[in-house]
């Protein structure tokens, strides 16, 4: 039996084993999902390999080690307050709290608006059960093959739930933080579902940390449904150590003149693997997919897109930018597609990298599928090194050479990061990136636990 076997053969025991406590806790409409998408994820050959979306990602390695997997709460002592600290000077937040993919218990109520609910997505399954129905698994089924959504459709418990009525704002971020921690390897599932109503307004910000040695293997899904004239900006900052591998797929799905602004920084992980799948429905959708990731080492960070142009008069711009070092390795792919009925669309793709060292990789396959003839699209990679003539002006000037090639690689990162809107949360991913560039970055900042790197 290969590796690829292996992994399957465990996954489908484990799913038998213990399908009693997978269904423990959980509506009837979470339940009702996992059996069959357990034998999508069989149907489609388990793990990914060797397919056409993940045909540079190697996933063998990164599921065939020894994780034993979260089905049920398992309490966990995290003070907030006292232990963890991911606060931005200026920017105030209502923050929650994960843990190994379960909604914390000890969260405290949020300040937000009456009607607005955030809790926990099991508790949002039993309380709201019209319309947790209308929109559980609907964009995720919809608009993905992939065999690891499927895998945590089946296997998924619970996660955070954020509901914004119509017409309402949220005038403070939503802070979402995933902590990791645990005493031996550990393989999670979490789901979140974020639901926006018509002319509501939201800003939610995801910090992604690990609070232990140890391996982990977090598979989470995030569906997102935006009513006309919503507005989402959505922010993620992946800040976890070298034994730690995510998988995370962002399911969105846009009405009319919706708004779907994204931005993910990748800054430490050992494997991480970004899916997005946009789908523009109605006309006058607006999204907006940057991001920047920086490695070394022997890291990972796997890319995929896919913008799905159904209706008319609708805009997409994605740009993402990398800069690696070491043996690192960087996959992008990503794909524009405009239907026959989305007549003047206008979307436009791009992704440049640095390369650092001779040993740094990056696999880049940028895509379009246009059956319209009224667009305008285009799409591009580029791969270089520091430019010498740039950096020969800058020494010209007085600046040594290690400055003057970090200034370069910051102008260059800074170029994604600019577009985050709020000028506190985008002056301290600045300074994150800064001292990720410089080596200084051992642990997220005003955190209280050394994580490994």
């Amino acid at each position: 039996m290969n590796g690829l076997e292996k992994v399957n053969a465990d996954f489908v025991t484990l799913f038998r084993d213990g399908y009693v406590q997978l269904e423990a806790g959980c509506s009837a409409v979470m339940n009702g999902c996992r059996q069959e998408a357990f034998e999508k994820f069989i149907q489609s050959g388990g793990i990914p390999q060797n397919t056409e979306d993940y045909i540079y990602a190697d996933l063998i390695p990164v599921f065939n080690k020894d994780y034993r997997v979260v089905l049920k709460y398992i309490r966990q002592d995290v003070d907030i307050n006292e232990v963890f600290r991911c606060t931005v000077t200026d920017l105030v937040t209502d923050p929650v709290l994960t843990v190994n993919g379960w909604w914390f218990d000890g969260n405290m109520k949020p300040e937000l608006p009456e009607e607005v609910v955030v809790c926990s997505l099991q508790e949002a399954s039993m309380k709201y059960p019209d319309l947790f129905l209308r929109h559980y698994n609907r964009y995720a089924l919809q608009a993905s093959k992939d065999g690891l959504v499927s895998l945590n459709t089946a296997f998924a418990q619970d996660g955070v739930f954020v509901y914004v009525p119509d017409g309402v704002v949220l005038k403070r971020p939503l802070q979402v933080i995933n902590l990791l921690r645990a005493n031996a390897g550990l393989m999670g599932f979490q789901r979140n579902l974020v639901i926006l109503g018509k002319n509501a307004r939201a800003t939610v910000l995801v910090c992604d940390h690990t609070l232990s040695n140890q391996n982990f293997l977090m598979n989470n899904t995030t569906e997102v449904c935006l009513g006309a004239d919503a507005h989402l900006d959505y922010y993620q900052v992946q800040n976890q150590g070298s034994g730690a591998a995510q998988i995370n797929s962002l399911f969105v799905s846009e009405q009319r003149n919706a708004v779907f602004d994204s931005n993910i920084v990748s800054l430490y992980g050992g494997f991480i693997r970004n899916n997005m799948y946009v789908a523009l429905n109605e006309e006058g959708g607006n999204c907006s997919l940057y991001g920047m990731y920086i490695l070394d080492k022997k890291q990972v960070v796997d890319n995929f897109s896919y913008i799905d142009h159904v209706a008319p008069h609708c805009t997409s711009n994605e740009h993402f930018k990398g800069i690696m070092d070491d043996s690192s390795l960087a996959n992008f792919s990503g794909c524009i597609r405009v239907r026959p009925d989305a007549q003047q669309t206008e979307a436009y793709q791009a992704n440049n990298n640095l390369l650092l060292s001779e040993n740094a990789r990056i696999n880049a396959k940028p895509q379009l599928i246009i059956d319209a003839d009224d667009v305008k699209c285009s799409h591009g990679a580029t791969v270089g090194q520091i430019d010498e003539e740039a950096m020969f002006y800058l020494r010209s000037r007085g600046i040594g050479r290690d400055e003057a090639r970090m200034m370069m690689m910051f102008g260059f990162a800074h170029d994604i990061i600019r577009h985050v809107k709020l000028d506190p949360l985008r002056e301290k991913i600045d300074d994150l990136i800064d001292k990720r560039l410089r080596g200084e970055l051992s642990k997220c900042h005003n955190c209280m636990l050394q994580c490994k790197k």
